[in-house]
């Protein structure tokens, strides 16, 4: 897993310009019918804004989240990394280290993850593949997900 992160996080910092950091976070892997109650968890005993939205792969169900203050990815129990999707969900969650890590700072969370659908977006793009094939997100909804309110 080291390896795999080491790649993703020289892919990002080459491609996005986001400062590269090689201190990998800690991926822990929890069960679907969990992953809400965990992040719903890891954002009450943070500090305001330090949890990242959640990834969804449809309706309300999360796929992945990144927690600033514990630095840790927390990915779906089964996710293999074995598939093109699976990994995008990985690079998402990257980037939200990354931008942890470096101490960047945005207007409001939606900003925030602007980046990460990006990176997300042209990580699937190598393999023939799109946000809305693999996780029905559409323009419109990313939009929504992206823009400060």
């Amino acid at each position: 897993m080291q390896t795999l992160l080491t790649v993703i996080v020289t892919w990002l910092s080459f491609n996005f310009a986001l400062p590269a950091n090689f201190d990998h976070p800690r991926i822990e892997l929890v069960p679907p019918t969990q992953m809400t109650a965990v992040r719903s968890q890891a954002a009450s005993s943070s500090p305001s804004g330090s949890v990242a939205n959640g990834l969804g792969h449809t309706g309300h169900d999360i796929e992945a989240f990144y927690d600033d203050t514990s630095r840790t990815i927390y990915l779906k129990e089964g996710w293999t990394g074995a598939k093109p999707a699976e990994l995008s969900v990985l690079v998402h969650e990257m980037v939200h280290h990354l931008q942890n890590t470096a101490g960047l700072k945005y207007e409001c969370a939606e900003a925030r993850e602007k980046p990460a659908y990006d990176a997300q977006k042209k990580w699937l793009a190598l393999f023939g593949r799109n946000l809305e094939k693999d996780f029905k997100l559409d323009p419109f909804t990313l939009l929504v997900r992206t823009r400060c309110m």
